[in-house]
């Protein structure tokens, strides 16, 4: 795919709200790791190799280990590797994901609830929004890693 034209110079409010919102996902009990897992699932899941540079760089910055994120898209083969809540951002991850599959889970939305709490829960759903959102643009206009 060839780049397209920059939304920002044709609509230049249109982050705006993306912004605002990553900002009030920036208070969370998630460690810095854990937001980029979020990030770097979804972007696996949805395509998005412009994110998935950005975001994989920032999770190495934030400490993460390398053979973690080589092995993350396919995380319950390396369970032992993963803690009970990275496991389970994972997995909220990829049903928020493809929600159009079969939604999320009452099984996996209790168990968030439980381990994370309501509000870090609402947080962690709309960060998978959010970066759901940020895969759609790069996508839709050609984005391709620097």
């Amino acid at each position: 795919m060839k780049a397209r034209f920059n939304l920002l110079a044709v609509v230049p409010q249109a982050y705006k709200p993306f912004i605002e919102l990553d900002k009030l996902l920036m208070d969370t009990q998630l460690d810095p790791v854990q937001k980029e897992m979020i990030k770097i699932r979804t972007s696996q899941i949805n395509g998005c190799a412009y994110c998935l540079n950005i975001h994989t760089k920032d999770a190495l910055k934030y400490g993460e280990n390398p053979q973690r994120i080589f092995v993350m898209s396919a995380w319950r083969e390396a369970r032992n590797w993963f803690s009970e809540t990275d496991q389970l951002i994972l997995e909220i991850t990829e049903e928020v994901t493809l929600i159009s599959n079969h939604g999320v889970s009452d099984e996996v939305f209790e168990r968030a609830v439980t381990i994370l709490g309501e509000e870090t829960t609402a947080k962690v759903i709309l960060a998978i929004v959010a970066m759901n959102s940020w895969n759609r643009l790069g996508i839709a206009f050609g984005k391709h890693p620097e």
